[in-house]
């Protein structure tokens, strides 16, 4: 029985442990954090899974929450205006259900799994001297903690990395009370509000500790006005910076928002980090190699809601090529061509389009969003792209391509 070690317990590490555990491994876990210390800690992230990466975890039977989380149908658009008023509002229809469940609840959920099932747990965050020991001991070591001394390990790549500083100031509360949106009161959706030259808000459903709950997220360029919590270590002052942004910036989503409160005391969230792509295999001091998985080699800001997505693809592929790879020696070249796969199926798409949407729109861009405001197939398309992001690849990043597609739109609306 091949012995494999997995660090880190988030979506993807428990996801790989718990699908290799399934198909006979022998899976040591690392944490640095017990499944009660999870579940009653602060929240980590927000989330919002389609569903390619949903079926990732039925595929393993993970899916313990799907009954109760709600199910996001759509993905709205609203630009504001000079007038502060909305320039741009739709909504785009998923083919499948989208869910958000609250990390908290979901790792520790799995974490138990884990644990019933067999596996063997270790709570200790580990070091590169730690794996430097553990890595005699086991056919494979997997690096699934994006945070932290181990992933000085995985070198940065420059040429896949455009920017080397954060590119937006990240403020998340998770909150009871939230209203329905008017124009849709019976559709669960996210809302993206595009506020131009200050950031982005994004208002989305979720299930978390206390049941269903509403995620109010600001993403601030960095040095604007929405770039002023840092320092914020009080929760309700968070959540009233946070409306406060709200009622200047998007105004129709603070008129949902005026009764609201914090789900816990551990609601809220702050940060920002560089967007990377780093080397996937790191060398330990004494010769041993390691493998990144998700976050710790392909890093992407949250502005497109990939993450948690593309850690399930992540872990995914890894344990396809795992599992093919039979009893054969997990060398450099297996790591390289593993992470290759995962590269261009998932991660390559993925940080193409974050990157692109990172920067001020192009006018095509634009032309792009106000048109999926007329044509409902556009606003479909766009909103099914979070599940299928290779799919901009053949008519958002260039201006030819968008002119040819909006046409095709437009003759197929008049028809």
């Amino acid at each position: 029985m091949r012995k494999i070690l997995v660090v880190g317990a988030g979506q993807s590490g428990l996801q790989l442990a718990i699908g290799l555990q399934s198909k006979g491994y022998d899976v040591t876990l690392m944490s640095n954090r017990t499944a009660d210390e999870i579940r009653t800690g602060r929240i980590m992230s927000t989330q919002v899974m389609f569903d390619t990466a949903l079926q990732h975890e039925r595929d393993l039977g993970l899916n313990y929450w799907e009954r109760l989380a709600p199910r996001i149908e759509g993905i709205g658009v609203s630009v504001a205006g000079a007038d502060g008023a909305r320039a741009v509002d739709w909504l785009g229809r998923l083919k499948a259900y989208a869910q958000s469940v609250d990390q908290r609840v979901k790792m520790a959920g799995w974490l138990d799994t884990f644990v019933q099932q067999g596996g063997q747990l270790v709570i200790h965050g580990a070091s590169v001297a730690d794996l430097d020991y553990f890595s005699r001991t086991y056919d494979l070591v997997l690096v699934a903690a994006g945070k932290g001394e181990l992933v000085s390990m995985f070198e940065r790549d420059a040429k896949r990395s455009p920017y080397d500083a954060p590119q937006r100031a990240l403020a998340v509360s998770y909150v009871h009370g939230l209203r329905p949106r008017p124009e849709h009161p019976r559709t669960e959706a996210v809302r993206c509000n595009l506020v131009p030259g200050v950031g982005e808000l994004f208002v989305m459903p979720t299930l978390t500790t206390s049941g269903r709950a509403d995620i109010l997220f600001w993403e601030g360029l960095p040095g604007g006005p929405l770039d002023v919590f840092r320092g914020v270590n009080d929760p309700s002052e968070h959540l009233e910076l946070t409306l406060e942004l709200m009622e200047k910036f998007t105004p129709w989503e603070y008129e949902r928002a005026v009764d609201v409160e914090l789900t816990d005391a551990g609601g809220t969230l702050a940060g920002r980090y560089a967007p990377v792509v780093r080397n996937p295999v790191g060398r330990l001091p004494g010769g041993g190699l390691v493998l990144g998985v998700a976050d710790v080699v392909v890093a992407n800001d949250p502005i497109t809601g990939q993450g948690s997505n593309s850690a399930a693809k992540c872990a995914a592929s890894y344990l396809s090529s795992i599992l093919m790879h039979g009893d054969k020696p997990f060398d450099e070249a297996w790591m390289k061509a593993t992470f290759d796969t995962y590269w261009f199926t998932t991660g390559k798409p993925v940080t193409d389009w974050t990157n692109a949407m990172l920067a001020e729109p192009p006018a095509h861009v634009l032309d792009l969003i106000g048109a999926a405001g007329q044509h409902q197939a556009v606003a479909d398309r766009f909103a099914n792209g979070f599940d299928n992001p290779s799919d901009f690849d053949t008519y958002f990043y260039d201006a030819e391509d968008a002119a040819d597609y909006l046409a095709q739109a437009a003759a197929a609306a008049g028809r």
